[in-house]
């Protein structure tokens, strides 16, 4: 390497431009052999350094988001899912939603890919450029309430909460909350109605939040009141996914079969 290679890479590093530095040479030897002009050369290095820095973008929001797995929207198995609305699922894909403001509720038993297609939402949201978060409803609750014994309550909310511009709740009714929990939660929806879109996942029908927030019916109503005002909300039956290579070779315990092939 010459001095004035040794002065380029310290300018692009110093100008935090990574890619150009790593390409331009690479670059340069491709547009001497195409003959191109200078306004070529100089329009490839910008490029790469935008294809860069948007890989850069994605890989800081896919941390921010939290993901618990990879899942994508092609990989979901339709041909096993077939009380899944294919054609509603595939319209979210296009995360109007987002742009309005609207929230998405997926219900169903447990096993249909309720969190798959979550994830698999949230993942198209990273890759456009959205920050997003993921969260089960548990870990929301547990965080929360540390929050607020630490007295950083709104400080979590902005951070956390408000900021993405979806945020992604996992299960909610799997484990009840407590009286508490369950204002924190009525906190977080109240939080975002009309500022920024959100998914939740269920396995219970409306008829039976209030089972999971402490009892309260006066609270569920009016949380179902903002988180349902624009809401698009996608009703999902069928058997489960995790117990179909069990069921076929006939290992799923008969109470489990029956939980598992209930009508939702």
């Amino acid at each position: 390497m010459n001095l004035q290679m040794e002065r380029i890479e310290a300018a692009c590093e110093a100008l935090k431009l990574q890619a150009i530095g790593h390409e331009w040479p690479r670059l340069a030897e491709i547009a001497h052999r195409s003959e191109q002009s200078l306004a070529d050369y100089l329009e490839a290095l910008l490029n790469a350094e935008l294809v860069a820095k948007a890989e850069r973008t994605r890989a800081t929001l896919t941390k921010f988001a939290g993901f618990p797995m990879c899942k994508t929207f092609d990989e979901y198995d339709f041909g096993f899912a077939t009380g899944a609305p294919r054609k509603q699922l595939q319209e979210l894909t296009g995360l109007a939603f987002i742009a309005r403001k609207e929230n998405v509720v997926l219900l169903g038993p447990s096993g249909v890919g309720k969190s798959h297609l979550a994830v698999s939402f949230g993942q198209i949201a990273v890759q456009n450029g959205l920050k997003t978060r993921f969260v089960t409803a548990a870990d929301l609750m547990l965080q929360l309430s540390a929050a607020k014994a630490q007295g950083r309550l709104e400080a979590y909310l902005r951070r956390s909460v408000l900021a993405p511009k979806l945020l992604i709740v996992d299960e909610i009714g799997y484990l009840p909350f407590g009286r508490e929990e369950a204002n924190l939660f009525f906190n977080v929806i109240a939080k975002r109605y009309e500022q920024g879109s959100i998914i939740v996942t269920s396995n219970l029908p409306f008829s039976q939040w209030s089972n999971a927030f402490a009892d309260d019916t006066t609270l569920t109503a009016a949380l179902l009141d903002r988180l349902l005002h624009h809401a698009h909300i996608v009703q999902i039956s069928g058997e489960s996914y995790r117990l179909k290579s069990r069921k076929e070779i006939g290992v799923v315990p008969t109470a489990l079969e029956t939980l598992a092939t209930a009508t939702y």
